[in-house]
């Protein structure tokens, strides 16, 4: 492990010169499949990395590196490490949902989900943490030790795939699992600088807790350090189940050649102010798309505070339904064991909703509104969050709720809306702020145009290569 310390950074890297060294998911596996190095290498490996950096960066939920979940050997990543999200049931392993709420028993079986990821022929070395239920932006507890960010440990990992991004980022695993319900993907992605696509709502298996909720707001996929390993991995799990409703991925492997329209979006739907490196981050990808012949323009999102307020209730009600309903789903569930944040709104949804009948319809029309957004453009390009992952405590789950709540507004505006309306979102490294902390934009898409995003992402990745953690460019 290399660590770096001074007044202003400091960094986690397991980068080392071991059976991993610095592949991609892709390269490993090509490597793998060439008999250079062996399985069984690859995963001292990888358990050698994440016991040299998760004592610092406490990503790893659930250690199993000594008795990993392997997949099937013919697997288009077949032997590769990686590790699952907490919230994600693995048969035989507890699956914890980021809470001390409830005492949780060994899974009886596999969850869609899994059964997806074993499919590449993955080894399964564990879980990572998540913050409580996964409602809060960054990976905090009251009761434990944060996960933190691998560029400076000081400073939030985003959430609530946190644990994954921050294993990932650091260079412990190729890649990891991750889902998102309102930006759970793209929000560590961006923190950490990371590759994170959202893909459109059943794209991928339905997440049990998603097609719980009166809209599901769940999507799962992955986060990398490569477009070629998110195309990888989405376009081998597109084949595995196609949906015939939505057009098929593909084998995407490089930037298209046609010309798009491209929408920039400057202003979130919650009104929050943008910092100026992340607007200056975005408007330089906006640069680099108009020199590589794409049209950008300024566009509006036709939501506004209305849509913040009525998911700000939804939020509260999924809440709503953890505090009041949990002692059904889960074993030993004790309410007042749950953290402030979650307290917090759902009491903010007890008050709230009688003041705002009909947010749950006007919810369910985002879907159909949002496909307006693309009448005159391909792709929205935005900034992924307001502004750059803060410092550990801003959004600990223990910050008075109303503090806490605007926060978290602000934070996190431009990232709901996908969720809303199903659509797919790519969040993408888009430089580094002066003091050294990664900053993301976002292209978003009409359902079901994941294929776009990642050829741009391409296009991207190769004009403005991104920093890696333990390989400066």
């Amino acid at each position: 492990m290399s660590v770096r310390s001074d007044a202003e950074l400091r960094e986690v890297s397991a980068f080392a010169d071991d059976a991993l060294g610095d592949d991609d998911a892709v390269g490993l596996a090509a490597r793998l499949r060439r008999h250079e190095v062996s399985v069984d290498e690859v995963r001292r490996a990888a358990a050698g990395r994440i016991a040299r950096v998760d004592p610092t960066l406490r990503g790893l939920a659930l250690d199993r590196c000594d008795e990993p979940v392997s997949g099937s050997v013919s697997g288009a990543l077949a032997g590769v490490p990686m590790l699952v999200k907490e919230n994600t049931d693995v048969a035989g392993w507890p699956t914890t949902n980021g809470s001390s709420a409830y005492t949780a028993e060994p899974a009886p079986a596999h969850s869609e989900v899994t059964c997806q990821l074993l499919g590449l022929g993955v080894q399964i070395l564990g879980s990572t943490r998540m913050p409580e239920f996964g409602l809060n932006a960054t990976t905090e507890f009251v009761d434990a030790a944060p996960t933190r960010n691998p560029w400076n440990t000081d400073y939030s990992c985003g959430a609530s795939s946190g644990g994954s991004a921050a294993l990932v980022a650091s260079g412990a695993v190729p890649f990891a699992h991750a889902n998102d319900g309102g930006g759970s993907i793209r929000i560590p992605a961006a923190a950490c600088g990371l590759v994170g696509l959202k893909p459109t709502r059943g794209r991928t298996a339905l997440n049990a807790q998603g097609t719980q909720m009166p809209i599901n707001l769940v999507s799962d996929g992955v986060v990398t350090r490569t477009v070629r390993d998110t195309a990888a991995v989405l376009g081998v799990l597109d084949r595995q189940r196609r949906n015939p409703t939505q057009p098929p991925i593909g084998f995407v492997d490089g930037p298209a050649h046609r010309r798009l329209r491209i929408g920039l979006v400057l202003e979130s739907p919650a009104g929050g102010e943008v910092d100026d490196e992340t607007r200056a981050a975005v408007v330089a990808t906006a640069r680099a798309l108009e020199a590589a012949g794409h049209v950008v323009e300024p566009h509006t999102l036709a939501v506004g505070k209305q849509f913040v307020d009525d998911f700000l209730v939804y939020w509260g009600l999924l809440a709503f339904g953890i505090v009041v309903g949990g002692r059904f789903g889960f074993p030993q569930f004790d309410p007042r064991r749950l953290d402030p944040l979650t307290h917090g709104l759902h009491r903010h949804f007890l008050r709230t909703a009688p003041r705002r009948p009909g947010f749950l319809r006007r919810l369910r029309k985002i879907e159909a509104q949002y496909d307006d957004e693309f009448v005159h453009h391909d792709v929205l390009l935005s900034p992924t969050l307001a502004h750059r992952t803060p410092e550990l405590g801003r959004l600990h789950p223990a910050v008075p709720f109303d503090e806490l709540r605007e926060r978290l507004i602000d934070y996190v505006g431009f990232t709901p809306l996908q969720n809303v309306a199903g659509a797919p979102a790519v969040s993408l490294p888009g430089g580094r702020s002066t003091d050294g902390l990664p900053v993301g934009v976002q292209l978003a898409a009409a359902k079901g145009d994941e294929r776009t995003l990642i050829e741009l992402a391409y296009l991207l990745e190769a004009e403005r290569p991104w920093p890696l953690l333990g390989r400066r460019r």
